[in-house]
């Protein structure tokens, strides 16, 4: 059974960093684009930041250009999301996602393994 299971969301205060986590069980995505979401409350879910499979090219949303970088490690099948220079409205649920099918498109769609989810809430 395929897992995508995020952790290192918490509390912080404007300004701050945190590192999120996304390991994967089930699959070896190696060969995936990955990608981060996050969905403030009341809010529809966004794109935040996705890496393509090879490591070789990023792609960011515009609110965190500069702020968020992305990175894995193939040999811990894991994702990272790096935050810094944390804003109140950065506060939200975040997701890692990948696609359905390993190499895929770029920027990644498609996607079909969702994690569970780790809040962030970042304090003024």
């Amino acid at each position: 059974q395929v897992q995508l299971v995020e952790s290192g969301g918490g509390l912080v205060q404007a300004g701050g960093s945190l590192r999120l986590s996304c390991a994967a069980s089930g699959r070896s995505f190696e060969r995936y684009n990955m990608a981060w979401f996050r969905q403030a409350p009341g809010k529809e879910r966004e794109f935040v930041a996705a890496i393509k499979w090879s490591g070789g090219r990023t792609d960011f949303a515009d609110s965190v250009k500069g702020r968020f970088t992305i990175s894995r490690d193939v040999a811990r099948n894991t994702l990272y999301l790096q935050m810094n220079s944390l804003k109140p409205e950065d506060t939200a649920v975040y997701y890692c996602a990948a696609p359905q099918s390993a190499y895929g498109s770029w920027p990644p769609r498609d996607f079909g393994f969702w994690g569970q989810g780790t809040q962030v809430t970042v304090s003024s």
